[in-house]
């Protein structure tokens, strides 16, 4: 028997076995539990607690919530904390700050250096956090994704989807590509700047999300880590097992 974590996004259903205070080999479903077939659902794995993070609608979550109690002996939510293993949130409600903003940041202060992190789904968030895991604050914007979506809901002659990043483009789909794309590039190298004003050193971009692979050429400093909120995810249950916790 054995823990594992469970990681259920607004689009993407994502797991993986807790191993020491990491998460180990992703498996993960791109548009969640709901497109999982009744095989894939039978296949899920068991053992003795299950450490779940959910930001998916409550319907979805409380699907899930009934499989995995089904097959572990114990199911464990994260919640955000004010503070936890060395991070404090900056929100004076705590609790309104997104679980997944939160074990982003647990994750990323395992390496003690400011950084600032930027989750790429269904939003574009963007967190700042010191050496010292003292979380300064952070923005929400919509993705490129989601950019592209309400573009095209609004005049639907523009492609939702398509097109290459060009700086000046010549045609329709890579000139939304590109400004969807730069759109968010911009807003990410505007908080750097500030952020290292804040700070007095540049921080470390750290970058996670599904939607976060395109945009990665354009921020070639930017360290990507997919499995950040797991591993986070990871990090939380560690501190809530400990003594103490």
């Amino acid at each position: 028997m054995s823990d594992w974590l469970f990681d259920l996004g607004n689009s993407r259903f994502k797991f993986a076995p807790l191993e020491g205070a990491t998460a180990g080999s992703v498996q993960a479903w791109t548009h969640g539990a709901e497109a999982m077939t009744a095989t894939a659902l039978d296949a899920l794995p068991r053992g003795d607690t299950a450490w779940v993070a959910s930001v998916a609608a409550p319907a979805l979550t409380a699907t899930v919530m009934e499989l995995l109690h089904a097959r572990f002996a114990r199911v464990q939510v994260a919640r955000t904390l004010p503070a936890c293993a060395g991070v404090t949130i900056a929100y004076a409600r705590p609790e309104k700050f997104g679980v997944d903003r939160f074990l982003a940041l647990l994750a990323a202060a395992a390496a003690q250096r400011p950084v600032l992190v930027a989750g790429v789904g269904t939003a574009l968030t963007i967190d700042l956090m010191d050496a010292d895991g003292r979380h300064l604050g952070g923005r929400i914007g919509a993705s490129p994704t989601v950019m592209r979506e309400a573009l095209h809901a609004r005049a639907m002659q523009l492609p939702a989807s398509g097109g290459d990043y060009a700086e000046f483009a010549n045609d329709t789909a890579d000139a939304l590509a590109s400004g969807c794309d730069g759109a968010a590039v911009a807003l990410v190298e505007r908080s750097l700047r500030h952020g290292a004003d804040l700070l007095g050193a540049a921080p470390v971009l750290v970058m996670h999300g599904g939607g976060a692979a395109p945009l990665l050429p354009l921020l070639p400093d930017a360290q990507y880590r997919p499995a950040l909120v797991l591993d986070g995810l990871a990090r939380w249950a560690v501190h809530q097992r400990a003594p103490g916790g």
